[in-house]
């Protein structure tokens, strides 16, 4: 018996129609509130569901999708014309509170929050926060096997997904491992070789880190034969808008996941001066990254290569 459906969603619903990712990630929860906190400001729920919809009502109409959480972000663009119709709507499945062992991040998953889940939401992708280190050393015996552990979760993911017919989008961030220095050619190569485990998996968008240098970017894409979305990891905005460059002319990127790099400021205003903010910096960051996608990037369905049974 067939595991695949007709989709119900596809890549499509979260790409322009030039098939390039311009998304607007603002996933965050614990991580925005301490953000808030480092900008004076003690937020509520009510502020995280405010901030998120002041995005999405002035962002969501130049990008070809929006990332949310299902806590803060779902809520505040639901019933209420904060998202454009136009913009796709991805919804974070990870759980809020990951595992960790020995100092390590030990990725599971939350078998009720699924493909399902992500229609129930209103989404039309289903993305999934992995932190992979295919590198790291084999456990001790019984110890738990991280890297098992997270494409197991991965490939959980990925197989609901498919069954129900929503695209999978994993993200990978890696993470130091106790007394390591994760800098430089050995960032780049740990970028690289959790990309590399996960291509093996049927994952239909990969959202990973720029890897540092345009060889890391030929580095990925010798392993990758499916797309990849550069995400900004909160870089300034002139330094994102090189490293897409450089990912999309020797990586094959075939678009951005952008967060903080394009909204970050507006976190400290309120009112009209966030409006004022996010109107006139925050729309032009994200036009002119768009733009950059649309003269670089690589059409999502140009970067599918591998071939299917």
């Amino acid at each position: 018996m067939s595991t695949t459906t007709t989709p119900v969603k596809s890549l499509d619903d979260i790409a322009g129609d030039d098939g390039i990712f311009a998304i607007i990630a603002m996933d965050q929860r614990n991580t925005l509130r301490r953000m808030f906190t480092a900008v004076g400001i003690e937020a509520t729920d009510a502020d995280l569901r405010q901030s998120k919809a002041d995005v999405a009502r002035v962002l969501s109409p130049a990008a070809s999708g929006i990332l949310f959480d299902p806590t803060y972000g779902v809520p505040a663009v639901t019933g209420n014309g904060a998202l454009d119709p136009g913009c796709g709507l991805l919804v974070a499945s990870e759980p809020p509170e990951r595992g960790v062992f020995n100092g390590e991040p030990r990725t599971h998953r939350d078998p009720a929050l699924d493909a399902r889940w992500v229609l129930d939401q209103g989404g039309d992708a289903n993305k999934f926060f992995a932190q992979l280190r295919a590198d790291r050393p084999e456990p001790r015996h019984g110890d738990p096997d991280l890297v098992a552990d997270c494409l197991e979760a991965v490939r959980q993911v990925v197989e609901d997904c498919r069954e129900v017919g929503v695209p999978s989008v994993i993200e990978n961030l890696v993470y130091q491992l106790p007394g390591e220095d994760l800098t430089g050619k050995r960032r780049e190569d740990a970028i690289i070789e959790a990309a590399r485990a996960l291509n093996e998996l049927d994952i239909d968008l990969l959202k990973l880190e720029y890897p540092g240098s345009p060889e890391g970017c030929r580095g990925l894409a010798s392993v990758l034969d499916r797309p990849w979305a550069v995400l900004s990891a909160g870089v300034p905005f002139d330094d994102f808008t090189t490293v897409l460059e450089v990912a999309f002319d020797e990586g094959g990127a075939s678009g951005f996941i952008a967060g903080r790099s394009v909204w970050r400021e507006s976190l400290a205003l309120a009112g009209p001066a966030r409006q004022q903010f996010l109107e006139t910096v925050a729309r032009p960051r994200l036009d002119a990254v768009r733009q950059v996608a649309a003269e670089r990037a690589r059409p999502w369905s140009a970067a599918v290569t591998r071939t299917t049974v």
